[in-house]
């Protein structure tokens, strides 16, 4: 039996020369995630310096031009170091900034869930005061929306690749996204695909 698991181990020991494969994989993941949010941004930039400021019905940030330029052009020069796998660790510090920021400005009061799932742990009410949201007041709309379909649509051809849903706004996203960049900050951008890597080799090679 011991002989047996000293073999596994060693089978997983051997997947080591693949691990440049899970950096890689974090990188091309969030890299169209945060070139999306930041291009948008660069887009309607004075409707984001708006929400970024206005305390109504935005986020009441102080120097929201300043604010908002950060904010943006963190999110499209970080997505292009992450793709090409240059200065990862130090590009991933202000990513989980942004995404620390967004989290307590935006999210949070909402609780954990971007969707609403009234069958998701968080939002059980048996959780008592650990509950993390009341989805009630989303499945109420989507109720609504789904009988407003049904009546007016065609409801099976709307919903033939899946159901409907009502976006719940929480951290769950943001908060994922953190975790990844959390990754990379300690194990960087992984070898052999990454600029950070040939840059690292050239180093040590000129200092031998």
């Amino acid at each position: 039996m011991i002989k047996l698991l000293n073999k596994l181990q060693d089978l997983l020991d051997a997947t080591r020369a693949l691990d440049f494969l899970g950096p890689l994989a974090l990188r091309l993941y969030l890299a169209p995630v945060f070139w999306v949010a930041g291009t948008n941004k660069v887009v309607g930039f004075e409707n984001t310096v708006a929400w970024f400021g206005n305390p109504d019905w935005g986020l009441g940030l102080p120097f929201p031009t300043l604010m908002a330029a950060l904010a943006t052009g963190t999110e499209v020069v970080g997505a292009v170091l992450l793709l090409v796998g240059f200065a990862v660790r130090w590009i991933s510090i202000p990513l989980m900034v942004t995404m620390l920021v967004a989290m307590v400005t935006v999210h949070i009061q909402n609780g954990w869930q971007a969707i609403a799932d009234s069958g998701s742990a968080f939002a059980s009410p048996r959780l008592g005061i650990f509950q993390l949201e009341d989805v009630g007041p989303a499945g109420e709309r989507l109720a609504a929306a789904k009988a407003i379909l049904r009546e007016h649509g065609n409801y099976d051809w709307l919903t033939e690749a899946g159901s409907f849903v009502v976006l719940n706004n929480g951290i769950e996203f943001a908060a994922t996204y953190f975790v990844m960049l959390l990754v990379l900050f300690f194990i960087g951008a992984g070898r052999y695909l990454s600029v950070d890597h040939w840059l690292d080799r050239r180093c040590r090679s000129a200092h031998r």
